[in-house]
């Protein structure tokens, strides 16, 4: 597999012995670019750590509206609430690439945390960042300009997916301008006008599916509202 599951932070500070039973105790997983690991609303009986690719997470509105939640990349789990006896995913997962993930039954998840502490310590943190991530959010979909959230979608996608070439840091997998519009309470006219504005100042890099930052320094500065 594609991931170092030692570097991975659900199993940070586990032993080898203790590391290679929790991995021994999944099952493989794989998908197809557009095919799902789980759909919202259906029963929530697996738990997944991403091993290859990359999986999108959305939730679709009452009125019928999907909203992109975050982007998974390896290493990262999804489809948590599978472990923690929530019976269905209140999201749907995604893949926007080839994807091969590790999964846990609900049940296998639940007696793994129960008997080993530092995996259950690593849980409860991962748990805590993605509610901060949430709330991080909604603060600024509710008092941000629409600029300074693009603005933070692209560096967070940065930090969690880039990769450094020539020219800048590649947010490495398939982004559309609508995914990112999706991301962040807004419109497509929107970004595309916000991206090719960022162009002109050679902040940014567009291209159909591909964003490279060129300048972070600039992005952060708008990001901030220095």
């Amino acid at each position: 597999m594609g991931v170092d599951f030692s570097a991975v932070p659900l199993f940070k500070g586990l032993a080898g012995a203790e590391l290679d039973g929790v991995v021994s105790a999944a099952h493989r997983v794989a998908r197809d670019a557009g095919g799902h690991f789980f759909e919202q609303g259906a029963p929530a009986d697996d738990f997944y750590v991403l091993a290859e690719g990359r999986v999108k997470m959305t939730q679709i509105t009452p009125d019928g509206h999907q909203v992109v939640l975050r982007l998974v990349a390896p290493g990262s789990p999804f489809g948590g609430v599978a472990a923690f006896g929530h019976p269905v995913y209140p999201v749907g997962a995604e893949a926007i690439e080839p994807s091969l993930a590790l999964g846990w039954d609900g049940r296998t998840m639940a007696r793994l945390l129960e008997g080993n502490a530092r995996l259950a310590m690593n849980a409860l943190q991962f748990v805590a960042t993605q509610l901060r991530d949430v709330q991080d959010r909604y603060r600024e979909l509710v008092t941000e300009k629409v600029e300074r959230r693009v603005a933070r979608a692209l560096l967070r996608l940065a930090r969690d997916t880039g990769r450094k070439i020539d020219t800048g840091v590649l947010i490495d997998l398939p982004l559309t301008r609508e995914d990112l519009a999706e991301m962040t309470g807004t419109t497509i006219y929107t970004v595309s006008r916000l991206i090719a504005s960022w162009e002109e100042k050679g902040l940014v890099e567009g291209g159909r599916q591909r964003i490279v930052i060129r300048k972070p320094h600039g992005l952060v500065v708008i990001a901030d509202d220095l």
